[in-house]
């Protein structure tokens, strides 16, 4: 194999690793469901050997689980591990908001208030889609605002988005009450330069998903109860 054969397959890896990824996040498959070499390999077009390449970092990264006899799943999550992550959320988002009150540059400080401009419309045009797009951005804008680079690789490495999707609450509303004005105040902290109020007012906006998690759960596995489903979105 030459040189050029080579680079070939490693971006070939790296694309199947981003597409597989990214269908994991945004709920492609649901959790446990078994994951076949012959269907992601017809799927993604790409050789059993790259895929395997793939799964190994994704099992590694938490994405995916493999065990003797069981093969290669989609993660599920005990209401034990998803607390864990939720809590680990709060923290760092906190942490991330405080360092966008004292770093963020004003041009930055104008994006994050057009995007909470955008949910704010949104909402009442009952845009759900429209407004979990500008959530999503919004928790982007001051994660970069932040640009305390080892806050966010430890951020990004949390599976936030697969515990939501499993644990999500389909019936609730959508936006969950009160978000848009959990948003306004932490915009209005980081608008403001104050530190300590962003970072009380995100933990308190993260920290209702993990409230919401726990209540009235007795801590026993699968069990998926509304009560103890999130809500669908921040």
């Amino acid at each position: 194999m030459d040189d050029s054969d080579g680079k070939a397959t490693t971006t070939r890896y790296g694309q199947v690793y981003e597409e597989l990824r990214t269908v994991l996040l945004s709920g492609g498959y649901e959790p446990n469901t078994r994951l076949t070499e012959a269907d992601l390999t017809k799927r993604f077009a790409v050789s059993r050997g790259t895929l395997r390449s793939v799964l190994v970092r994704l099992v590694q990264e938490g994405y995916v689980t493999s065990e003797v006899n069981r093969g290669v799943r989609a993660r599920s999550f005990t209401i034990e591990e998803a607390a864990d992550i939720l809590e680990a959320r709060e923290t760092l988002e906190a942490a991330l908001a405080a360092k966008a009150a004292e770093r963020a540059t004003d041009a930055e400080i104008a994006g994050l208030g057009r995007t909470l401009e955008a949910m704010e419309q949104a909402q009442a045009a009952g845009a759900q889609t429209s407004y979990s797009r500008g959530n999503r951005a919004f928790h982007q804008q001051v994660k970069d605002a932040a640009h305390q680079s080892t806050l966010a690789r430890t951020y990004d490495t949390l599976l936030y988005p697969l515990v939501m999707r499993q644990y999500r609450n389909l019936s609730a509303r959508h936006p969950r009450s009160g978000s848009l004005t959990e948003h306004r105040a932490v915009y209005l902290a980081i608008a403001t330069r104050n530190p300590e109020a962003a970072a009380a007012t995100m933990r308190h906006h993260v920290g209702s998903a993990r409230r919401a998690l726990l209540l009235g759960g007795n801590g026993t596995d699968h069990d998926r109860s509304a009560t103890r489903r999130l809500s669908a979105s921040d």
